[in-house]
């Protein structure tokens, strides 16, 4: 059986095939570039998957800022808390633990206990906590993400619960003589104080962290101090659209 699952997200797109439960295609396409060269307008968008180079979909699942778009007739549509939770499910085998999803414009905590979501806490609202904060200040120090997610070690302390005030903050440290390493850890570190309100009635042993900022490894180094075992999952980018997939393969007739 061939299941396809697509997270339609704030920044990016991402697609995953899998046929027998195995994943056998993994795309990501830029969201401007997926609904400007893959899909067309007639009251609703529908999507080219021949310009996908995908056919012979038994079942497919959408999840994501758009999947109330989407106009597909095999398509079923699901929250994204259940995405990334069977996500998860599919790339640990785990079924206790707390699910920390940095995206690039929201964050979502999810603890799931026995296979079942018991409590979540979601930040939809300020750029601050999220991945298109950590993009800015890269795009500040004139460093790659990757480079700047490095650095933990003496933190440059910075306030600003706003992301647009942050850069000027940054700007200003900057001019004071911080090096580059404290500037990128005060960064980091600033992402996880703004995280660590959210996550503070999750309690539980293991953290596992899906979206862009699961490969961040300043972060994972803070939580370490809150969490007894921090999981980063194989494909945190794709994780939803995996998600999408086990959803369809296992519950849509």
């Amino acid at each position: 059986m061939r299941v396809l699952g697509i997270d339609l997200g704030s920044r990016e797109v991402k697609i995953v095939l899998m046929e027998d439960d195995k994943i056998v295609k993994k795309q990501k396409i830029s969201t401007m570039a997926f609904y400007r060269d893959y899909c067309t307008y007639n009251g609703k968008i529908t999507v080219d998957l021949k310009k996908l180079d995908i056919d012979n979909i038994d079942k497919a699942v959408s999840t994501g800022y758009g999947r109330n778009n989407t106009d597909l007739s095999k398509f079923k549509v699901i929250n994204e808390i259940k995405a990334h939770v069977y996500g998860v499910f599919y790339q640990t085998g785990f079924k206790d633990f707390i699910l920390l999803d940095v995206g690039g414009q929201d964050v979502k905590v999810v603890k799931v206990e026995k296979g079942v979501t018991t409590d979540l806490e979601l930040n939809e609202k300020c750029a601050a906590s999220c991945g298109r904060y950590l993009e800015n200040m890269a795009n500040v120090l004139e460093i790659s993400l990757d480079e700047m997610s490095k650095y933990y070690e003496n933190p440059v302390e910075l306030n600003s619960t706003c992301a647009v005030f942050s850069e000027s903050e940054l700007i200003g440290k900057i001019a004071e003589g911080a090096n580059i390493k404290s500037l990128c850890a005060g960064v980091n570190y600033s992402l996880y104080k703004r995280l660590k309100p959210l996550l503070t009635k999750f309690r539980g042993k293991k953290l596992v962290l899906t979206g862009g900022v699961a490969n961040n490894l300043a972060l994972k180094k803070y939580l370490m101090s809150d969490y007894d075992e921090i999981v980063s999952v194989s494909d945190p980018q794709f994780n939803g659209a995996i998600g999408c997939c086990l959803y369809a393969s296992k519950f849509l007739v």
